[in-house]
């Protein structure tokens, strides 16, 4: 049996824990405002770019009236034998059972499709460990052409093979490096090396509005019409629970109200007007459609990055609670272990001076 002494360090210990968890708390509710108000600026690019390429649709054809054929290869849908799937996860931990869903959901959609050739594009450090644990990294090899010409040749050794990690890219997210990422994308969706696209990841609209969903990126089918291929909705005691933290540092748990500008975006893109733009409808379309997919990768990430906040934000106030908990029940015990060992010395003193 533990004696007072020792009751006291563990005391002390947990209290010193409790510390470390109620800081981590208020820095993860720090880093959510943050990381809220980027997705929230980011939301009116995104819907004016819809806006812009839905007026476009209008006035160009989408189909050359003599090939029948799409005039955008992103658009055009191939039997889905070879996939790219983006996990995008977070890069540290402390956040509760955040990346451990996002890479359930990621294996998943992966036995559910057996048949097909799956490429995965990790972005985050715990998404590239758990996925370079389970699968082999892709192999490339160097292979010369008739004309002397030396390139990188893919060998496929495995179904499911890990052919990139984007690790700290959801630290600061930047928006050139997301746009890389959408360009190396496309490209290899045009050159036919995949032939479907999907993005796993935490959509995140408030504390107690999100869910993990898997959404198909390419091809495009419909201009402002994501294409959801499976959902997972967080459970009533989760949400609770986030929205219990969130209150207890002053966050908000209503997403912002941007109907106003949702509005304006809308009216723009079914205005029956005909704007006058300074390049051909055709040209405008064709440039502003790679800006389109990098806009949903940017919305994704972002929308994770608020995400993964929220949980460690969630996990540090149980974490938090916890720890008072266990401090309540241990100064109890040390109370009574104490008053255990008065008692016992009283006894002991009444004892004796009763023999005398």
């Amino acid at each position: 049996m533990a004696n007072v002494l020792d009751l006291r360090r563990r005391i002390r210990s947990v209290k010193n824990t409790r510390q470390i968890t109620k800081a981590m708390k208020m820095v993860s509710a720090a880093k959510l405002r943050r990381a809220q108000e980027r997705a929230l600026a980011a939301r009116p690019y995104a819907k004016m770019i819809t806006s812009v390429l839905e007026s476009l649709t209008r006035r160009i054809e989408i189909f050359d009236p003599e090939t029948g054929n799409l005039r955008h290869p992103l658009f055009i849908t191939r039997p889905e034998d070879r996939v790219l799937l983006v996990v995008i996860s977070g890069d540290k931990g402390f956040a509760g059972a955040f990346n451990a869903n996002i890479l359930k959901t990621a294996s998943q959609f992966i036995e559910a499709n057996p048949d097909k050739q799956i490429d995965i594009e990790a972005v985050g450090r715990k998404g590239r460990d758990q996925m370079r644990r389970r699968y082999p990294a892709a192999v490339y090899v160097d292979k010369t052409d008739a004309d002397g010409h030396t390139h990188k040749v893919r060998e496929r050794k495995a179904p499911v093979e890990v052919t990139g990690d984007h690790t700290g890219m959801l630290e600061k997210l930047d928006s050139g490096r997301v746009f890389g990422l959408a360009q190396s994308i496309i490209a290899r969706y045009i050159h036919q090396e995949i032939d479907a696209v999907y993005i796993v990841y935490n959509e995140f609209k408030s504390v107690i509005s999100q869910r993990l969903v898997v959404e198909q990126l390419l091809p495009l089918i419909k201009i402002g019409s994501p294409r959801i291929a499976g959902i997972r909705e967080f459970t009533t005691e989760e949400l609770e629970r986030a929205a219990q933290a969130a209150t207890s540092v002053g966050i908000e748990l209503q997403p912002a109200d941007t109907s106003e500008a949702d509005e304006e975006a809308r009216r723009f893109g079914t205005a029956e007007v005909d704007y006058i733009y300074e390049q051909p409808a055709e040209e405008l379309f064709a440039g502003l459609i790679p800006q389109y997919v990098s806009s949903m990768l940017y919305h994704a990430m972002a929308e994770s990055v608020a995400a993964e906040h929220a949980a460690r934000m969630t996990a540090m106030d149980s974490a938090t609670n916890n720890a008072s908990d266990m401090i309540d029940a241990l100064t109890l015990h040390m109370n009574r272990v104490r008053q255990a060992a008065i008692t016992k010395e009283i006894i002991e003193i009444v004892s004796g001076a009763a023999a005398l």
